[in-house]
């Protein structure tokens, strides 16, 4: 049975048959009764959380939840995306992007320098591409005079690693992932599994 808090926590662009929408009113009384969450629960295993409700005496969707509540998951996402990032951030030298940075990612830009967790080593296509996303979420930030179109970069980069990497893992924390934000396209994952994995296991064990 999923809990209140967790059908709570779902972006509500997940409940659609199609292209339609969940009447909000409608959402908000079936999460307040026990029929009406196992009706949610049931729709959303039919579609975009195969794993997280699949029926698992040994695994409620709700530990799911506890394990890796929002801003845990949130921290362990822009953790992974500064990571993907780590070979066009280590090549940028000047004052002010390393100052905005730092600023921004505060610890987490120390992760990006950190050569034993990743030593960032890919091909020339991908840190082009790589350097031309960060210069855009750079600019941006200048423009706005603050963090977000950095850390949008960052989470969004995050959230797909995760997935792709949870889905050979721990498919319900895959589902869990995707169902906190809206639905729509998202970066290719490319990242090795082994420094996803180190930054998985660190958050995880601060978790525990």
């Amino acid at each position: 049975m999923a809990s209140r808090a967790l059908l709570a926590d779902i972006d509500p662009g997940w409940l659609a048959d199609g292209d339609t929408l969940l009447n909000a009113e409608l959402a908000a009384r079936a999460r307040d009764s026990a029929l009406g969450r196992r009706m949610l629960a049931a729709w959303l295993a039919d579609g975009p959380a195969a794993a997280l409700f699949a029926p698992d005496p040994g695994r409620q969707p709700d530990l799911v939840r506890m394990r890796w509540p929002r801003q845990r998951l949130d921290a362990l996402l822009r953790d992974i995306g500064v990571l993907a990032h780590a070979p066009a951030i280590r090549a940028e030298t000047g004052r002010e992007p390393v100052r905005r940075l730092k600023a921004a990612l505060g610890n987490s830009y120390l992760l990006a320098l950190d050569r034993t967790v990743w030593d960032g080593h890919v091909e020339r296509a991908r840190q082009a591409a790589l350097a031309s996303a960060l210069a855009h979420a750079l600019a941006a930030a200048t423009t706005a005079d603050g963090p977000q179109p950095l850390h949008a970069l960052f989470d969004a980069q995050g959230r797909a690693e995760l997935v792709a990497w949870a889905r050979r893992r721990d498919p319900a924390l895959a589902d869990w992932c995707q169902l906190l934000h809206p639905p729509g396209p998202a970066p290719v994952a490319w990242l090795p599994e082994k420094p996803v994995l180190r930054i998985y296991t660190h958050h995880d064990t601060r978790a525990a």
